[in-house]
């Protein structure tokens, strides 16, 4: 097979993106043609998934942007499998939304000299920053953790605001839906933020935090925080058994701050958990 010249291959790249972004623009459809919303959908997770494949080919592998053509290509993907359940502008948002929460973790990172990867993104998972160094201590670590869901709650409250004041559903619905995933994030089990936060705390905390986890399987019945209490277990096994000398040696003041920001961010959240309670995304796709 004939390998295409670099200019066909852009033109191609440049036609994907141009599809997938005309489907975005397209009105929702009727409640009587949610077959063809379907066909759209498909279509475009099609589009996106294509897109992906291309970001992981190795004809692009001397391009200084693959790195962030990969978050493009997850990003798309996500969009149009969320499209599937909810509709081209609920999945666009809502994505966007996760988007800001993991720019939180991050500039903090950054912040905090510790490299990292750019952002991924995975269906009905939500996304992750590999981070490619390890924190100086367990402060460093709860700071980029807390960042990430600040950013996160921050842009889920704006948009509950500006639903609220110019009295868009849409928007009411997804920064309802972005106040809970950002509290799903705090619960206290590694590898959610809140898993990381509590690291800060002394051992018992770490065991309270899992029994919370627990708390909250049994009130959601949720098969991601199954799966998540699982890997938490194996983390929480391995951290108490091999600690890292110094590691976890914080000052009462540290501690204390970190203790105090995290219960007002999850009480924050809370307060506003609410507002657009009655208008989450599956009654925006009926």
């Amino acid at each position: 097979m004939i390998e295409p010249s670099g200019a066909e291959r852009r033109n191609r790249e440049a036609e994907n993106l141009r599809a997938v972004f005309q489907s975005l623009q397209q009105p929702p459809p009727e409640r009587g043609k949610r077959s063809s919303q379907a066909g759209r959908a498909a279509a475009g997770a099609a589009g996106a998934g294509l897109l992906f494949v291309l970001g992981k080919a190795k004809v692009f592998g001397l391009l200084a942007g693959l790195v962030k053509f990969k978050t493009l290509g997850t990003m798309l993907l996500s969009i149009g499998a969320y499209a599937l359940e909810w509709g081209w502008l609920f999945a666009t948002g809502f994505v966007l939304l996760i988007f800001v929460h993991e720019m939180g973790h991050a500039v903090a990172m950054r912040l905090e000299g510790i490299p990292a990867g750019a952002p991924v993104f995975i269906p009905f998972v939500g996304a992750f920053i590999a981070m490619k160094g390890q924190p100086r201590d367990a402060a460093a670590e709860a700071r980029v953790a807390m960042a990430g869901p600040v950013a996160g709650s921050l842009a889920a409250w704006a948009t509950l605001w500006a639903g609220v004041e110019l009295d868009q559903p849409l928007l009411r619905a997804l920064g309802h839906t972005a106040v809970l995933i950002n509290l799903f994030n705090l619960i206290p089990v590694s590898p959610l933020d809140g898993g990381r936060i509590v690291t800060a705390f002394t051992r018992t905390y770490w065991v309270i935090g899992y029994a919370v986890g627990i708390g909250a399987l049994l009130a959601t019945r949720s098969p991601l925080l199954l799966i998540v209490l699982l890997v938490g277990l194996w983390s929480l096994v391995q951290r108490w058994r091999h600690p890292a000398p110094g590691y976890d040696a914080l000052t009462p003041r540290q501690r204390g701050l970190i203790a105090l920001a995290y219960a007002a961010l999850i009480l924050a959240l809370v307060a506003t958990l609410s507002v657009g309670a009655t208008e989450g995304p599956g009654a925006l796709a009926q």
